[in-house]
């Protein structure tokens, strides 16, 4: 955050002054008065100037510590004794991560109450203003899922392949369907492809047709 102080003959001018130089808007700074400062007798002596500092505010940190405030009245709702750690991972994605013991809770089967704690955060942060992506985890989770499913995804791959019949994976969310896709896309024998609405959208693995019977 950058701050500056400025003296003027008043605090508005103080404030004018060094918003014109850091060249922001009054609303995107915070403004402290040092000195109000007193006018000099009959406009001649003992006159002093006000004093301000002023401080251009990190939007990116406030919408993170919102959004942090946010997810914690939820769990503390819930009964889960947590911390929430962020951490921003690109300019506009933003990872809460849940710390605490006993998060089963929080992650629920295949992720599904994580995803929707994801969903609910993201809809509060991103009412107004810029949008930002959120990513939810606890403890780890995530990786763990990921691991999981390119292993699942490489293993059906190759039973596809040995046995000419196309796989039909469990319903997934667009997340993890991307997963699995990336993983199988460098392997010329088979192709991915999803199917369905959401939530009930999966990913199909099937041989790789030739040209010949694709026409």
């Amino acid at each position: 955050m950058k701050t500056i102080e400025r003296s003027a003959r008043t605090v508005e001018e103080a404030i004018a002054e060094a918003l014109e130089e850091l060249q922001v808007a009054r609303d995107d700074v915070e403004i402290e008065v040092l000195d109000e400062g007193t006018r000099a007798f009959l406009g001649l002596i003992g006159g002093k100037q006000a004093r301000v500092r002023v401080t251009v505010r990190d939007k990116r940190e406030e919408k993170a510590l919102a959004a942090v405030e946010f997810l914690k009245g939820i769990l503390d709702r819930m009964g889960v004794v947590s911390r929430v750690e962020h951490v921003w991972e690109d300019e506009d994605v933003l990872k809460l991560d849940i710390q605490g013991e006993e998060l089963g809770l929080v992650i629920g089967r295949r992720g599904e109450t994580l995803d929707a704690l994801q969903y609910l955060v993201s809809l509060a942060m991103n009412r107004n203003g810029e949008w930002i992506r959120i990513i939810l985890d606890a403890e780890g989770y995530r990786a763990r899922r990921e691991e999981t499913l390119r292993n699942l995804a490489l293993r059906l791959g190759e039973r596809v392949k040995r046995t000419g019949r196309r796989a039909v994976l469990d319903p997934m969310n667009a997340m993890e369907r991307r997963i699995i896709h990336l993983a199988l896309q460098d392997d010329g024998g088979i192709e991915t492809h999803s199917e369905g609405v959401a939530p009930y959208r999966r990913v199909i693995i099937a041989p790789r047709r030739n040209r010949a019977e694709r026409m």
